[in-house]
């Protein structure tokens, strides 16, 4: 079953994308928007979700600036987009379809970036996929960097990222993965040959790498099943 449906935050309705499965107690997955928005592309991972075996959302973390096309709208702020995903999180453990005690994240370029700041901020989360999150490393209001904040992870992270992207780059992989590991976070990273930002975006043919776009999905996939 696929349909939208509106959340309310701060006196404004957050449409919501929400793709279920026909099963009962299925795990959910917050889907983390990536620049253009909850567009074809996010639309597809949930109905992909879907058929995995997942409940998945994907909010419309743009809904404050709604009335603006996308090119013109500013960067979320950090704080607006955690209140967000933890409404859209309640939402789905609303759900009857949903198991509530077994939920995670994922997200696409700023979404994994979002993923990555919301495993540091929601400590129920029981699995997280970060896919060429950029700007980690990047605060977007006054507070710490997601980065800052790796201390605070206790849900497993995967990480999946184009040897040939720039931000994040190689070097910013090896950066968050060597403070995980200093931190004693569970979490694997997979850098894949040939393929750079957005590889995944079968809408972006320039950027589309349909082999590598498999196996990292292949990965997500096992990922979610092993931890939820």
């Amino acid at each position: 079953m696929k349909r939208w449906q509106n959340v309310m935050v701060d006196d404004s309705a957050m449409r919501c994308y929400v793709a279920e499965t026909r099963n009962v107690n299925s795990p959910g997955v917050l889907v983390c928007m990536h620049g253009p928005g909850v567009d074809a592309f996010i639309i597809d991972i949930c109905d992909r979700l879907a058929l995995g075996g997942f409940v998945a959302i994907a909010p419309d973390l743009y809904h404050r600036q709604s009335k603006q096309p996308v090119e013109a709208r500013k960067q979320i702020k950090d704080n607006e987009a955690l209140n967000d995903m933890a409404r859209a999180t309640s939402a789905m453990k609303a759900l009857p379809s949903v198991d509530a005690h077994r939920f995670g994240v994922i997200g696409f370029c700023m979404g994994g970036r979002l993923s990555f700041l919301q495993a540091a901020n929601d400590p129920d989360l029981k699995a997280s996929v970060v896919f060429h999150g950029g700007n980690i490393m990047v605060a977007r209001d006054s507070g710490l960097t997601p980065y800052e904040q790796s201390g605070n992870i206790r849900a497993p992270m995967l990480g999946l990222f184009g040897s040939d992207d720039q931000n994040p780059s190689p070097s910013d992989v090896q950066t968050i993965d060597s403070e995980l590991s200093r931190l004693g976070k569970t979490h694997k990273f997979y850098s894949y040959k040939g393929a750079g930002h957005a590889f995944l975006n079968f809408t972006r043919p320039s950027a589309f790498r349909e082999s590598q776009a498999k196996e990292a999905w292949t990965k997500c996939l096992e990922w979610l099943h092993q931890y939820l």
